[in-house]
């Protein structure tokens, strides 16, 4: 299979049988043009109603591939983003829908919608969305005080905040403890610590391919951070470099 790198968090899987597309936002070195009249069937996800992970333009994909599937977190129709009968799957957390290609469960985030679990051919992949540990740089102090007042945020709760986090990893951890894709969230907006999320994840789950995401504003070298840490636990990191770059997997 092949994974390549789209913009922020989406990314274009492709096995021998069908294309993933995950949290498409905007394409700037065209990524999708070669894929347009594609005859394998296309499946697109998105985790949540945030600009950044879903956009309405992939609705125009529909006229332009020849099978397309939407599998979008409720979250967005419950927020209005897009009409009940715009996509062909609705997925809350805990649901679970499969067809003759791929088997998807959607499980859980700490921040809006849901992340995935998508099973195709033999292999288990992870998209994350926006499951992470946001508030990683209010955790640093000793002791971490119950409440943070944030100019950023407002009034936060970081204990109890990456103790929803955590209890999210738990409950992904009762369907796989194994993922041979992972793409997480990296993003040094985070401030200090802001690999804790995902190196909390790798703790917790045998992984393969390990793919950061996240990052377009703080830069692709803010992401590399990630690698010593996977390097450490023999986990293969994808130090991506430019838009529109492809790894096998």
């Amino acid at each position: 299979m092949t994974i390549q790198y789209i913009f922020h968090s989406g990314f274009l899987v492709e096995t021998a049988a069908c294309i993933l597309i995950f949290d498409y936002w905007m394409d700037p070195a065209g990524v999708l043009q070669s894929y347009l009249h594609t005859t394998k069937p296309v499946y697109v996800f998105s985790s949540h109603f945030h600009e950044d992970h879903f956009n309405r333009e992939i609705f125009k994909w529909r006229e332009q591939m020849g099978h397309v599937t939407y599998i979008l977190s409720k979250d967005i129709c419950k927020r209005r983003r897009a009409q009940k009968d715009e996509a062909d799957v609705w997925m809350a957390k805990g649901a679970v829908w499969q067809d003759e290609h791929l088997k998807v469960t959607a499980t859980g985030s700490n921040d809006s919608g849901v992340s995935w679990i998508v099973e195709t051919e033999g292999k288990r992949i992870f998209h994350a969305g926006d499951l992470c540990n946001w508030y990683a740089r209010f955790l640093s102090e000793d002791p971490v005080p119950e409440t943070v007042m944030s100019h950023e945020f407002g009034l936060i709760h970081p204990i109890a905040e990456e103790k929803q986090f955590l209890g999210e990893l738990k409950d992904i951890r009762k369907i796989a403890s194994s993922f041979d894709l992972v793409m997480f969230p990296v993003d040094g907006r985070i401030g200090n610590g802001y690999t804790l999320g995902a190196r909390q994840f790798i703790e917790r789950f045998q992984t393969g391919l390990f793919v950061p995401m996240h990052f377009v504003a703080s830069g692709f070298e803010s992401a590399w951070r990630m690698e010593p840490f996977c390097t450490e636990k023999n986990i293969p990191f994808w130090c991506i470099q430019h838009l529109g770059e492809t790894r096998i997997f």
